[in-house]
């Protein structure tokens, strides 16, 4: 997380929270060192932000606080109330949650007028029908994406046969029905598409593989698309 999302988080939690809040309890809520959170809080307190507190006792933000309001259009703001609720079609735990947060996040910065067409948009998207990940988190899948981290994965194709294979995870494509991988496996020497729910297991590897520049991603995108090939 970056610091300017914690900061940005600490004042949330403070917002509304029904009491003070120890900075051991914003350390464990944020996965930060408790000495992080009192390096945050003094650089808050230094922006003016009006917590009030001591090490112990716990932090409370006044209630004349409010951040300025964010100005979106009402199509705007529909867009990110779709997108949020589309987020949980990808039976991504994580991303779900951060989806939640976005929509908090952004409901206590808009302005008053605007906060019910995100909390109760008049909008349905369906549960699609993508089959969950058992084997693999994709949290950890998306983190090996970013950091160029190479995946060592028990995999099992159409008929149930099972491979071991090491990959450079490229990208995640997400369907209505399917959340693939997009990977070079090196088992193969080629590009390759993972079904998220064939991944019996997977691990993070310490080896890192080259991006190129952005040039793994550009040729695997340049493949057909039709049917996965895997």
């Amino acid at each position: 997380m970056r610091r300017s999302d914690r900061l940005f988080d600490i004042i949330q939690r403070l917002r509304t929270a029904p009491q003070p809040t120890t900075a051991a309890t914003l350390a464990g809520e944020l996965e930060v060192t408790v000495r992080t959170v009192y390096r945050d809080i003094a650089t808050l307190q230094a922006r003016r932000v009006p917590i009030e507190g001591a090490p112990g006792i716990g932090y409370v933000l006044r209630k004349s606080f409010d951040l300025p309001p964010l100005n979106f259009t009402i199509d705007e703001i529909e867009a990110i109330a779709v997108g949020a609720r589309m987020v949980h079609r990808l039976k991504d735990p994580k991303l779900q949650e951060a989806a939640q947060s976005v929509l908090a996040k952004v409901t206590v910065a808009v302005p008053e007028r605007l906060r019910p067409h995100i909390a109760d948009a008049p909008i349905y998207v369906s549960p699609g029908m993508t089959a969950e990940a058992q084997g693999a988190d994709l949290a950890e899948v998306r983190a090996a994406i970013r950091d160029s981290r190479k995946l060592y994965i028990a995999y099992a194709d159409e008929q149930g046969r099972r491979t071991n294979r090491t990959i450079w995870p490229i990208a995640m494509a997400y369907y209505v029905d399917v959340t693939l991988v997009g990977a070079w496996c090196e088992l193969r020497a080629d590009y390759r598409n993972f079904r998220v729910e064939r991944i019996a297991s997977s691990r993070v590897l310490e080896e890192h593989f080259d991006q190129d520049n952005g040039r793994l991603f550009r040729e695997w995108s340049a493949l057909p698309k039709e049917r996965p090939k895997v």
